[in-house]
This record gives C-alpha cells, sequence and structure tokens, in this order.
C-alpha cells in the first residue's frame, strides 16, 4: 500500500503541472484586458495603464509570466488579486469554510440518500420484474439527473421562499447577525437548506442508479441465497451481505465526484449568493481576476486528485483482489 500511494503521488505531480500550464495559457490567451477591468470606465492615460501593467507583471512575454508564476505557486505564493486588493491565499481562505460546509453537506446527503434509494429500488426490482417502488425511483432519478442545478436552484427560491416563504433565498446567516453557540447554528441551518439539496439532486441521483445496479448483481449471487438458506434477517442478507459486497462502485463513484461537486458549486453559489469559493471564481471571470482563477483552478485540480487517490486507497481496501496499480 506505501508504494501504491507514492506512485500515485508521483503520478499526480506532473498531471497538476500541466494542469496549472494549461489554464495559465487558456486564460493569458483570452482575449481582453484585465488593466482595463481594474481602472473600470474611468478615462486613464495610458502611462498609467503602463504602470499597472508593470506593476501586475503583465507587460512581460507570456513565457516570462507563466515561469514567474510557476516559481510562486512552489513556494506557495498564488499571487495579489487584481480585483479585491489582497493576496490570493487569504481571499480563498476566507472563502473556504463557506464553500466545505455546503459541498460535504450537499455530497454527504446525497451519499446517505442515494444509497437508501439505490437500495430500495433493487429490492423492489429483485421480487418482481419491475416493483412500483423501483419504476417510482428510476423515474424520479432520470428526471432529477436532466434538471440542471442553476435552474433547480431558481425555481426552489421561487417556490420555498418567494411563494411559501419557508426559506430564506440569499446569504448564509441573516443580515442582523447571529446569536452565539447553537442558538446561532440553528438560525443558519435555514439558509443551507435551498442551495446543498440543489448542489446534491444530480449527485443523488447518480448514486441512487449506480446503487441499484450493483445491488441487483448481488441480490442474483449464490451466496445471497446460501444465507437465505441459513434464516438470515432480511436486513442481514441486504446490509451486511448485499451491501457490504455492491460498496465498491458506489465509494468509486461518490469518491470521483467530490471535485465535481467542488467545481459545481458555482453556480449553486452565484444563484444563492452564497459566500463561497464558487462564487468567488464567478465573480473572478467577469472581473477578470487571473490570480484568483488559477488559485481555484488549481485547488479545484489537486481535489479531484486527492480525492481519486483515496479513493482508490478505500476500494483497495474494500476488496484486495483488486490489481496494483
Amino acid at each position: 500500500m506505501p508504494a501504491f500511494i507514492l506512485r500515485r503521488l508521483l503520478h499526480a505531480i506532473p498531471l497538476l503541472l500541466a494542469v496549472v500550464v494549461l489554464n495559465f495559457l487558456l486564460i493569458a490567451f483570452t482575449p481582453g484586458d484585465p488593466i482595463t477591468l481594474l481602472v473600470g470606465d474611468f478615462p486613464a492615460p495610458p502611462e498609467y495603464l503602463e504602470q499597472m501593467r508593470r506593476e501586475f507583471g503583465l507587460d512581460q512575454p507570456v513565457w516570462i509570466q507563466l515561469l514567474r508564476y510557476l516559481g510562486k505557486v512552489a513556494q506557495g505564493d498564488f499571487g495579489y488579486s487584481f480585483a479585491n486588493q489582497q493576496p490570493v491565499a487569504a481571499l480563498i481562505l476566507d472563502r473556504l469554510g463557506a464553500t466545505l460546509e455546503l459541498t460535504m453537506t450537499a455530497l454527504a446527503f446525497a451519499s446517505v440518500m442515494g444509497i437508501v434509494f439505490g437500495v430500495i429500488a433493487a429490492r423492489s426490482a429483485a421480487r418482481s420484474q419491475r416493483g412500483l417502488a423501483d419504476a417510482a425511483i428510476q423515474g424520479a432519478s432520470s428526471a432529477g439527473y436532466s434538471i440542471p442545478d442553476f435552474w433547480l436552484g431558481q425555481l426552489l427560491i421561487l417556490v420555498f421562499a418567494i411563494w411559501l416563504g419557508w426559506l430564506p433565498s440569499q446569504g448564509n446567516n441573516p443580515v442582523r447577525g447571529t446569536a452565539p453557540g447553537f442558538a446561532g447554528f440553528l438560525q443558519h441551518l435555514p439558509y443551507l437548506v435551498l442551495p446543498a439539496f440543489a448542489l446534491s439532486l444530480r449527485y443523488l441521483t447518480l448514486i441512487t442508479r449506480i446503487t441499484r445496479a450493483a445491488m441487483l448483481e448481488v441480490m442474483n449471487a449464490d451466496f445471497i441465497l446460501a444465507s437465505r438458506s441459513r434464516g438470515a434477517t432480511e436486513w442481514t442478507v441486504v446490509v451486511v451481505h448485499a451491501l457490504r459486497n455492491a460498496a465498491a462502485p458506489v465509494l468509486t463513484v461518490i469518491g470521483y465526484n467530490v471535485g465535481f461537486v467542488l467545481a459545481g458549486s458555482a453556480l449553486i453559489e452565484a444563484v444563492f449568493a452564497w459566500p463561497g469559493i464558487g462564487r468567488l471564481l464567478y465573480e473572478s471571470i467577469s472581473k477578470r481576476d487571473y490570480p484568483v482563477m488559477l488559485a481555484i483552478l488549481l485547488m479545484v485540480s489537486a481535489t479531484v486528485v486527492i480525492a481519486n487517490l483515496v479513493t482508490d486507497i478505500v476500494h483497495r481496501l474494500i476488496d484486495p483482489r483488486i490489481e496494483r496499480a
């Protein structure tokens, strides 16, 4: 296992380097001038614009800018935000907690409910050719997977925030602030419901379908029949034997979607005005804030690599029959 982890980490280094270089070149060759957007609509003399370009290193050729950026990243320096006028690392750390709260809540909800619905659908399908519960869950999964996240977010705001008035629609805390301790947590919780559900729905339906397919394969295995013949309870058969042996593909799809949930939070955070990294990325794109864009893209890429590594390790621990990479 240590050799396996070391090999995967050594493979990840050139991959992350390629991601950094590709992202930098794509953004550098995008039409537009970030200095012009930074100055705004106010007329500025050409000498001032040139001074600003020299200050941010944008007067150098692209390859020199790239080498300088790689050197700074290797030292943990992600640059200075054009639009926010502060170091990029501090800006991201300030919003990281909100994004982790939203994405981890959405992923946990999608994982738990997806496994539950997948097991129910598989049991229904195993008992009859096309059980009612299986048909309902399959239909709901197909519909949920096809709904765009941003449209679902707007629909949830319209129904639950505007029409019914049950839940707040914007931000993550009351305008007047929250009370200390557990009372503040209870005040904050309603703000999390709508964005977390909107972000989780696509992954919930995907995990449901993967769980159902994996469970159906296991439910027809000989050891399940042998377990039933020994008089095992339905809970033991489904959870201890069937779900345990079907867990590998389910955990794989959950782990591989960690990075996609983080990247997909950008639109949800923009719709719900959630003060996280996704909204920061959305704002940085509109303002052409290059350093912030590059740092967030690098963070998402590193998250994907780490999540895939952890998923592969867990997969091998669950099923030792997997060949060594």
